[in-house]
């Protein structure tokens, strides 16, 4: 890539990452995205300031994405008039990460769908694993 090119390289903004997020997702084995049917999945710059003290982040930067609902094995009748379940990514953290790390984006977000789906399910990171690898 030539210099002049380099110099227009943007980090993208929130609705590119979106798209990158909704790519990663149809990538998942169905069998997974089954679990968390009629799943939203957001992204937002940062974390709000109510999540940061929830999780006990530290700093802006501490987290990545956020799982929030009640996962298919877990929903009954009494669920019926609840909000879908949300994944929430958070775009500059995740823009951190990946400039620090030798990975793609597209992989990074894949591995926060994941692990934000799998530790509400209580997936070992052995399964998570085997999941984004079924993804690639």
């Amino acid at each position: 890539m030539d210099h002049a090119a380099l110099g227009a390289l943007k980090a993208p903004d929130l609705d590119a990452f979106e798209a990158i997020a909704a790519a990663a997702y149809e990538r998942l084995p169905e069998d997974f995205r089954a679990l968390c049917k009629g799943l939203v999945i957001r992204v937002e710059d940062f974390p709000t300031d109510e999540v940061l003290q929830e999780m006990g982040a530290e700093t802006d930067f501490d987290l990545l994405g956020l799982f929030q609902g009640t996962g298919m094995p877990f929903q009954s009748v009494q669920h019926s008039g609840a909000m879908p379940n949300m994944i929430w990514l958070y775009r500059r953290p995740i823009l951190d990460y990946w400039a620090e790390h030798d990975e793609t984006l597209g992989d990074v977000v894949t591995h926060v769908l994941v692990h934000e789906i799998g530790h509400h399910f209580g997936l070992s990171d052995a399964d998570m694993e085997a999941i984004e690898k079924r993804a690639e």
